[in-house]
């Protein structure tokens, strides 16, 4: 019997948050809310120092950090553990947040060639996969950790911005689920599923119109907020302690 009680959550003070991608739409809102619950943020990314330093001072609290790192190099994910176990007293929270997508016609099988078919799984899937086993060790050493992957809607629907991507989120789901099983009772695993999310830097190509009709297809009427998104990872943190393994759909009743 494990000796985690689980139980609910209203803070996260004293806890270590690595947030991948963290300095994506996504990676900020998150960083934003486990901060106010008085959790210690590094933010993982692969863009300036100076653009980091910036966001890192908007967060509350104390002890914030960036870490440089691309999720498609393994040396520099395990130079950046080793940062974070030197720079925290432990690490809880693990939230996977980068990505890479390209819009392509699902008809237009040529124009999903080899390269890109390559660099959506490297990013989406091996990259993951590869913060996952970095992060591992420091996560288990915690006792009480969780891993949060952010998938999209399109690992079921098969409706995503080309077939990869939703191959790629596909297959993070089903990650998510055999690794919840693996870590056990010391590391929880969620997945959180968000529909389009408003951020045009994700997409490229998509702006307002694409946003109106999918929100006019959407139940709710609008198309999530990264913030929508930050609220789940939030809420697997803080509220859902008993849950593992399960894939927590963000999307405003578009699938229904």
């Amino acid at each position: 019997m494990s000796g985690i009680p689980f139980a609910p959550a209203a803070r996260l003070d004293g806890r270590g948050a690595v947030i991948a991608g963290g300095l994506g739409a996504i990676g900020r809102a998150t960083a934003m809310r486990l901060a106010r619950l008085g959790a210690r943020v590094a933010v993982l990314h692969r863009r300036s120092e100076d653009e980091a330093s910036r966001f890192l001072a908007t967060l509350p609290g104390r002890g914030h950090f960036s870490v440089a790192a691309s999720i498609t190099d393994s040396p520099s994910l395990a130079a950046a553990a080793a940062q974070v176990k030197s720079g925290m007293e432990a690490l809880h929270i693990l939230v996977n947040t980068a990505g890479f997508t390209k819009p392509v016609p699902v008809g237009n099988l040529d124009a999903l060639d080899d390269a890109l078919i390559d660099a959506i799984f490297a990013s989406n899937w091996r990259g993951v996969f590869a913060t996952i086993r970095a992060f591992r060790a420091l996560l288990d050493a915690s006792g009480d950790g969780l891993i949060v992957n952010v998938s999209s809607v399109a690992a079921f629907t098969g409706n995503g911005s080309n077939l990869a991507y939703s191959a790629s989120k596909a297959g993070l789901d089903v990650m998510g689920k055999a690794l919840a099983r693996a870590f056990a009772p010391k590391v929880r695993v969620m997945t959180v599923s968000p529909s389009a999310v408003d951020d045009s830097s994700f997409v490229p190509g998509r702006g307002a119109e694409f946003n109106d009709r999918a929100a006019a297809a959407t139940p709710l009427k609008r198309i999530a907020t990264p913030d929508d998104v930050a609220a789940a990872i939030e809420a697997c943190a803080t509220t859902l302690r008993f849950s593992t393994g399960n894939v927590l759909v963000v999307d405003g009743g578009r699938t229904l």
